[in-house]
């Protein structure tokens, strides 16, 4: 904090007037906002990990060159570890959708208005954004290549089935995972994938969207954002709705890459598959093993999200040890979290 303190003396000449630190969320990188004297603020972030820090400062800057929707970082500490960053607000996506959340998904025209901007703004990003962009600087890896799925998908086999206790035949879940990885990588990667495309890192500034913490982006299949934006289990998007999505999203792609929004829905419910396998391993290394609570919550809903590409028409019964084990899972988790559910 003190190397913070000093690097916005240093930018703005002069301490704050005051210091606010902000809620955490999955990450280690602490967050402060910080007042001038006359009521402007800047967001101040503290890294533990350097190179993470330059991945996110030099995306930072490239996307600004592009004049896309982010913050932009206008100082940086000689440790690296630090930097300020423009101030986007207070209100995500996640708070603009509130009401309709707790309507169980019955979203206002506003609202849903907001999802639609969202998806609008996607394709610019993973186009427009791409370009020219060195994806060697990114962090920790460059591409979602096999490699990067096999990561994500022993996430979910460490951090969620090992740490909840839900047994699986191992032999038959790992042949699942080759079918599965051999899948995406088939779709190639053609666009910057922003990573962790959810509600929570979506900003809105007087109905307009912008976009935080892409410091896990890298070069990827296009699938994977829609993914991560459509079935984010804390938003609960109704099926109906989430198709809507989909087609008005392809709808937009079609306009910059025609030919591939014909093959996109073949194989999107497999990206589907693993972002979501990929969260469940965050709810249960930020949930079951660090205890926080909004992480705890997101399980049954990311299971029950799971379970519904089980359905004719997405997945069925291509991935059975994966669909056995969600339903273990899903048995174990949903009676204790629920008890009301019971009959």
């Amino acid at each position: 904090m003190e190397e913070l303190l000093r690097l916005y003396e240093d930018w703005r000449g002069c301490a704050p007037q005051s210091v606010e630190q902000l809620p955490g969320a999955g990450s280690n990188r602490t967050y402060y906002r910080f007042w001038d004297a006359e009521g402007d603020s800047l967001i101040g972030v503290v890294g533990t990990s350097r190179e993470e820090n330059e991945a996110f400062i030099y995306l930072a800057g490239h996307f600004g060159q592009k004049r896309l929707p982010m913050p932009r970082v206008v100082a940086v500490s000689t440790s690296r570890l630090c930097y300020l960053q423009t101030d986007l607000g207070h209100r995500s996506l996640f708070d603009a959708l509130s009401e309709g959340r707790e309507k169980g998904g019955r979203y206002a025209p506003e609202e849903k208005e907001l999802l639609r901007r969202t998806i609008a703004e996607l394709p610019r990003i993973q186009f427009v954004g791409a370009e020219g962009l060195d994806f060697g600087r990114c962090y920790p890896m460059a591409s979602m290549d096999r490699t990067a799925v096999f990561f994500d998908l022993n996430y979910f086999k460490y951090c969620f089935l090992k740490l909840a206790g839900v047994e699986a035949d191992e032999e038959r879940l790992e042949n699942d995972f080759d079918r599965l990885t051999a899948k995406l990588v088939m779709a190639g990667a053609d666009g910057f994938m922003f990573r962790d495309f959810q509600s929570r890192n979506i900003m809105v500034v007087d109905n307009e969207v912008y976009f935080i913490d892409y410091q896990g982006g890298r070069q990827g299949a296009l699938h994977y954002d829609v993914a991560s934006l459509l079935y984010d289990a804390i938003v609960k998007i109704p099926e109906s709705q989430k198709e809507e999505l989909l087609d008005f999203y392809i709808r937009e792609l079609t306009e910059s890459e025609p030919g591939y929004a014909e093959k996109f829905r073949e194989i999107y419910y497999h990206f589907v598959l693993v972002r979501l396998l990929q969260a469940m391993g965050a709810f249960g290394l930020r949930g079951l093993h660090e205890g926080k609570s909004h992480f705890i919550d997101s399980i049954v809903p990311g299971l029950q999200g799971i379970s519904t590409l089980f359905e004719p028409g997405k997945l069925e019964g291509e991935y059975p040890e994966i669909q056995y084990a969600i339903r273990v899972a899903f048995e174990k988790y949903f009676v204790p979290l629920h008890p009301e559910s019971k009959e």
